[in-house]
């Protein structure tokens, strides 16, 4: 898919409010090996608009695994809820970390939809790059 033009003055300002880190994983850039990417909270594909108000940062972990994605299954309930939503929702109302630090949880029907959906606590890569973060002393993140 192209990559639609964001002004670099919009870009600052969602990585601003973002506290430059992902809003799914909350990956902070000086950690992750690569930059953040804006994306489109309401995918491009699904009506969704390049409009300052629909985009937040996301680690290109979270983000390919987003895709189109606009709802998920809530594991508990079977039922299809809207995925998190990081402009407008809170993290810590929606999940938690596993006491080792490793892996998100979601407490509502959107955190566990989400967690499932972009696979927050089990792509390989992100548990062990977590988990030399957690060694570090870096991991997890408070708020």
């Amino acid at each position: 898919m192209a990559r639609f033009y964001i002004p670099v003055e919009i870009e600052r300002r969602v990585r601003k409010n973002a506290q430059n880190r992902c809003g799914y994983c909350l990956s902070p850039q000086h950690l992750v090996m690569a930059r953040l990417e804006i994306e489109h909270i309401i995918p491009i594909a699904k009506g969704g608009s390049n409009d300052e108000s629909n985009l937040w940062l996301a680690c290109p972990i979270c983000n390919r695994y987003k895709s189109d994605k606009t709802t998920g299954i809530d594991a508990e309930t079977g039922e299809i809820v809207k995925l998190f939503n990081p402009r407008t929702q809170v993290w810590f109302e929606h999940f938690f970390w596993t006491e080792d630090g490793l892996q998100i949880v979601g407490k509502t029907p959107t955190g566990r939809a989400t967690v499932k959906a972009l696979h927050l606590s089990d792509d390989a890569d992100a548990l062990e790059v977590r988990s030399y973060w957690v060694l570090a002393g870096w991991h997890p993140p408070e708020n």
